[in-house]
């Protein structure tokens, strides 16, 4: 066989669960084929001076194999996916991870295959996200009345923080990284280990365990690249990004306990919700919900919950 080289990327530390995954799909790929394939990695393509979002372009057209990236910027191309989009739609990884492992993941996988041009390999943690900001203590939807918030570009989001009396700001991360640090937004929402890999604890000083939304980020391939790969390293890639995806989310659960004794220690608060608290920010998150909702299949809310 001739030597492949394959050029995969994200947009995080090298030293992150993310990171790690990448580094589970190398030293597999390499080591199974006997040095026949190569693998590039672009730990964090924000380093380069380039939005994260490039990523996409890069794989699609083909000079990228491979790239992480949370499936919510790809709910205006891929619909289906917004059902992960849905406030409140898991309890817990466990229940997460049964769904995107199971028919909800596989039917997934086929709306992203029927309209755009990658195949799906996997899909990793974003984790749960929850709020942080620099002002004050967060218990319920009034408490966050008046602040800026940081999103991501997605409908479904934006609509949700205008239910708890917010004000989302919408960009991509690059921009939204400068925008947190020079206090220009006074909140915004993401999992643990996004939090400290944004540095966004240096400057907010109070996080509320909202578990709001659960994110996936899907290992997205060139799906004509993924086909023309020989037999035998199609299988081997594929077994490869599957123990990457067992690798990444087992660092994911371990670093958010790790992080959050680290924050602590910082003198961050944290405000955990008890079962009214909860049930407010539910209760306010109605018509995002309805608007998730109204987006997909009855189906796929079945077998989300299924």
């Amino acid at each position: 066989m001739s030597p492949l080289n394959l050029w995969i990327g994200g947009y995080g530390p090298q030293d992150s669960a993310h990171g790690r995954g990448l580094a589970t799909f190398r030293d597999i790929v390499e080591a199974e084929t006997a040095g026949d394939v190569s693998v590039r990695i672009t730990w964090n393509i924000m380093e380069e001076g380039r939005p994260n979002t490039d990523l996409f372009d890069l794989v699609e057209s083909g000079q990228m194999f491979l790239c992480y990236f949370s499936s919510s910027y790809l709910g205006h191309r891929v619909p289906e996916l917004n059902v992960i989009e849905t406030p409140f739609l898991f309890t817990d990884l466990d229940q997460a991870h049964r769904a995107v492992d199971g028919p909800l993941g596989a039917s997934l996988a086929d709306a992203v295959r029927s309209t755009t041009g990658f195949e799906v390999l996997g899909f990793w943690d974003n984790g749960f996200r929850h709020f942080t900001n620099r002002l004050r203590p967060v218990h319920g939807p009034d408490d966050c009345r008046g602040m800026t918030v940081r999103m991501q570009p997605n409908e479904i989001h934006e609509e949700l923080i205008r239910c708890w009396g917010a004000t989302p700001v919408g960009v991509e991360l690059s921009e939204a990284v400068k925008l947190i640090s020079n206090l220009e937004v006074d909140a915004q929402e993401n999992p643990l280990a996004n939090t400290a890999a944004y540095g966004v604890d240096e400057v907010h000083g109070h996080v509320t365990m909202t578990g709001h939304l659960y994110g996936i980020r899907g290992l997205w391939a060139n799906r004509a690249l993924f086909e023309g790969l020989p037999a035998e390293v199609r299988d081997i890639v594929t077994r490869a990004a599957s123990a990457a995806v067992d690798v990444q989310r087992g660092e994911a659960r371990a670093l958010e306990a790790e992080l959050r004794a680290r924050f602590e220690r910082k003198g961050i608060q944290f405000v955990d919700l008890d079962a009214a608290e909860r049930d407010a920010f539910v209760t306010a998150s109605a018509p995002a919900i309805e608007k998730a909702q109204a987006l997909v299949s009855p189906a796929l809310f079945e077998l989300a919950q299924t």
